[in-house]
């Protein structure tokens, strides 16, 4: 079955509180594996109750994190998976299955080094002030 069509156990993901529900990322002979993550904002429908949404994303295995907000959208949710495919897969279930009708999707590309000395923070490409 393609990726896109995959229900969230065919996607490798055990079942809710089966043994090796961890979350984390199964260790393998080369290293730990990449996660790959995004910060998703969404605004539920009209008709779409929020406890819908947080019901969805209890049995969701990509969804990390997630929080209400008060800003022109009604959450914003934290997920991961082992691959970009089933981490885009699971961005289009939260508007197909869990009543959402906009979710803006920011996909994390690497962390930013806060400990680092200030001229070390500044990236290559963002140019000098000077």
């Amino acid at each position: 079955m393609s990726p896109w069509r995959m229900t969230r156990w065919e996607r490798g993901d055990l079942p809710p509180g089966t043994d090796g529900d961890s979350g984390e990322p199964a260790p393998s002979a080369d290293g730990p594996r990449r996660r790959h993550e995004a910060l998703v904002s969404v605004r539920l429908g009209r008709s779409a109750p929020g406890s819908h949404l947080v019901e969805y994303l209890r049995h969701e295995p990509c969804a990390v994190d997630a929080w209400w907000i008060a800003a022109d959208v009604d959450a914003v949710i934290r997920l991961a998976a082992d691959s970009v495919t089933v981490l885009h897969r699971a961005v289009a279930d939260l508007r197909l299955r869990a009543g959402v009708e906009v979710a803006e999707a920011n996909y994390i590309l690497r962390a930013l080094d806060l400990h680092a000395p200030a001229d070390a923070r500044t990236p290559e490409w963002a140019g000098s002030a000077a």
